[in-house]
Formats: structure tokens, C-alpha cells, sequence
């Protein structure tokens, strides 16, 4: 009984699948930080200007790319610990 289970990576033939899921992972956090920053500004502006509706849209908008941050961030951890997870059954 063959107990080393890990994922096929060269079904993908010719691309290297990790450098893409990186690449991917990347992309992700550095938009889920731009929409951070802007929504920030956005939120900082209207506070200023007492405009309720446009706060809390831009409150939303923080709240949303802190959410898409922890999630890309976790991606990795959380595949890793599965792949090593199921190396033990």
C-alpha cells in the first residue's frame, strides 16, 4: 500500500504550476491593498464632508479587502497544511 499521496503538478505539462499560483496569489494581494487604500481615502474624504451613504460604502470597501488580504494570505498556509494533512491517512 503506497501511502505517499501528493497532487500530480505534471498533469499541467509544460508550466511551471507553482510559479503561477504564485504569480496568481500575488495579483490578488497587491489589488486586495490598492482597494485598501483607496476605500481608505475614500472613507477619510467623506468623513470629512459628512457624506453617511458615501461612508459606508467606503467602510464596506475596507472591510471587503481586508477580508480578500486574509484570505489570499491564509491560500498558501492553508493548501500547504492540507497537502501535509493528507500525507498522513
Amino acid at each position: 500500500m503506497n501511502k505517499n499521496v501528493a497532487p500530480d503538478f505534471s498533469a499541467v505539462a509544460g508550466t511551471a504550476f507553482g510559479d503561477v499560483v504564485g504569480a496568481l496569489l500575488t495579483f490578488a494581494l497587491l489589488t486586495a491593498v490598492a482597494v485598501l487604500i483607496g476605500s481608505s481615502i475614500v472613507w477619510a474624504v467623506a468623513a470629512s464632508s459628512g457624506s453617511w451613504q458615501t461612508i459606508a460604502k467606503a467602510r464596506t470597501g475596507v472591510l471587503v479587502a481586508l477580508g480578500g488580504a486574509a484570505l489570499t494570505g491564509g491560500a498558501l498556509a492553508w493548501g500547504g497544511w492540507l497537502l501535509k494533512l493528507g500525507n498522513h491517512f
